[in-house]
């Protein structure tokens, strides 16, 4: 057999933006990813489904955590049995992350392996809090140091005093257990005891935390806050810039977890616009769009008759996907449509008709069926034979009022919502995992599926979880239904769309915070 292959890539400093477009390549090709704790568990969706994935880190901070020895021995292991390997470690591998002992575990082993670097925390951070490590008027060098040395060593293999003394900004890496040790020497080799310095906790991630102070004064508040790692601490006077740079911290939803109950295929959108807002974003889809089998087979015959049609109605996303995936599965293409006018509810319905360069004759402003029905023309529809292919279970008020005009209307059920089966262990995690700020729902089945699961794993006092939360719906529909249910409603946006809502949120919570 022949070997495999083993890249040790570097994941950045948290934030899953930071990882590098070689970093993912590497990732996409992966049948074994072994990652640190520092490295975001997100970043492993850019490994294949059936990558086998292993929790590497050396803080107790998974099921099974493994020291660098045993690390070493699982990368020639796989690589021996063929495998491509992705080393994932937090920051960059060659700085202060052992990369290079791996690398040495390689060579040894005859197996050949790429470096591919990463975005390191030493950089990174201090920038996430707005410190920049350099600056014209201030500083014009920067030193790196780890905060612990490897375990049996004497001591440091630098000279306190040239650190104290050089005039550079000091980044001190995995600092926190010899902080105060570490400080008192900067200080006795002749760093003044006031000179301005911070610890960042967790750095670029949504729940980053800062203490600002001073070399003399640093260690006694992270002791008093119990800081725990990873802390990226630094010293120097650019740290007085952070009072005018900490645009990390200003973003709206800074610090705020929000829980996102979308189906996952639709949830990406949504997160990154939340995210981007400064939020902690929980996933928890409440939905899972299943074709119905016998719903497909019926669109089959509607579409060998689409000629038959004068319109075609879509009243979501899902929707237009199913019928357009038919379509081609009938060996059909857009000229099928031939006369037909389309209309479409909401401005994401009529985004994913566009995306295949056809035009909705109408989009009403009113998001909903009653906005629909007032903005298509009388004549049209009196008489007509329109198609409505949409989800089991929706409302009835569209192909019913249309009937009452005098249409023909077939409805069909092509698709349904149901609960994924992962959900009910990833609600588990999020309620043990403390409160949220923000709990959304974006359509009626999100409501009454999340609130199924959430009875279902807590029975007693599951609804006491959504009453210390803000409640976020994306339309007037779906606050009724969850209104229906006993639930308070706090956010509904004045526009029914995904980029609306996360706007509202936005505004609501930061106001709250005001």
């Amino acid at each position: 057999m022949a070997v495999g292959f083993v890249y040790l890539v570097g994941a950045g400093p948290g934030d899953p933006g930071c990882l590098t477009l070689r970093g993912r390549e590497c990732l996409a090709r992966a049948d074994v990813v072994i990652y640190d704790y520092l490295a975001n568990a997100d970043l492993l969706a850019h490994a294949p489904p059936g990558a086998i994935r292993v929790f590497g880190g050396k803080h107790g901070a998974g099921p099974h955590p493994l020291d660098q020895q045993a690390i070493n021995e699982l990368l020639v292991e796989h690589a021996m049995q063929g495998r491509t390997v992705v080393r994932l470690k937090g920051g960059d591998p060659m700085v202060f992350a052992r990369g290079a002992e791996e690398a040495e575990t390689l060579f040894a082993a005859g197996i050949p392996f790429e470096i591919v670097p990463g975005v390191t925390a030493a950089f990174a951070v201090p920038a996430f809090a707005g410190i920049p490590l350099t600056h014209r008027d201030w500083v014009s060098g920067v030193t790196v140091l780890t905060g612990h040395d490897a375990e049996g060593r004497a001591g440091p293999r630098f000279d306190w005093k040239k650190v104290a003394t050089a005039g550079n900004t000091l980044v001190l890496l995995m600092g926190v257990t010899r902080m105060r040790q570490n400080l008192d020497r900067l200080m006795a080799a002749g760093l003044a005891p006031q000179t301005p310095a911070a610890a960042i906790r967790w750095g670029s991630r949504p729940w980053q935390e800062v203490l600002e102070g001073t070399v003399g004064d640093l260690a006694d508040q992270v002791e008093a806050g119990r800081v725990r790692p990873p802390v990226t601490v630094v010293v120097g006077e650019v740290v007085r810039l952070r009072s005018k740079l900490a645009w990390f911290e200003r973003r709206p939803l800074s610090g705020r977890r929000v829980l996102v109950t979308r189906a996952e295929a639709q949830a990406e959108g949504f997160s990154t616009l939340l995210r981007e807002s400064g939020a902690d974003v929980l996933e928890c889809p409440a939905i899972e769009v299943r074709q119905r089998p016998e719903g497909l087979r019926e669109l089959g015959g509607a579409i060998a008759a689409l000629e038959s049609y004068e319109w075609v109605l879509f009243t979501s996303v899902n929707g237009v996907e199913i019928f357009f995936e038919r379509l081609r599965a009938e060996g059909r293409d857009l000229r099928a449509l031939g006369a037909c006018q389309i209309g479409v509810i909401g401005t994401e319905t009529g985004r994913a008709v566009r995306r295949l360069h056809l035009e909705p004759d109408v989009i009403p402003d009113d998001f909903r069926a009653e906005g629909l029905l007032e903005a298509l023309p009388e004549a049209s529809v009196r008489g007509a034979r329109i198609l409505l292919p949409r989800a089991l279970g929706a409302r009835g008020i569209l192909p019913q009022s249309l009937r009452e005009r005098g249409a023909r209307v077939d409805e069909i059920n092509t698709y349904e919502s149901v609960i994924p089966t992962s959900s009910e262990t990833r609600l588990e995690e999020i309620l043990t995992s403390g409160p949220v700020d923000c709990v959304t729902f974006t359509s009626s089945s999100t409501v009454t599926h999340f609130l199924e699961l959430l009875d279902r794993l807590r029975p007693d006092r599951g609804r006491e979880f959504l009453e210390a939360a803000r409640i976020a719906c994306i339309g007037p529909i779906t606050e009724q239904t969850a209104r229906a249910a006993g639930v308070r409603v706090d956010i509904v946006p004045d526009s029914y769309t995904i980029s609306a809502l996360s706007g509202a949120i936005a505004r609501a919570l930061r106001k709250e915070e005001l």
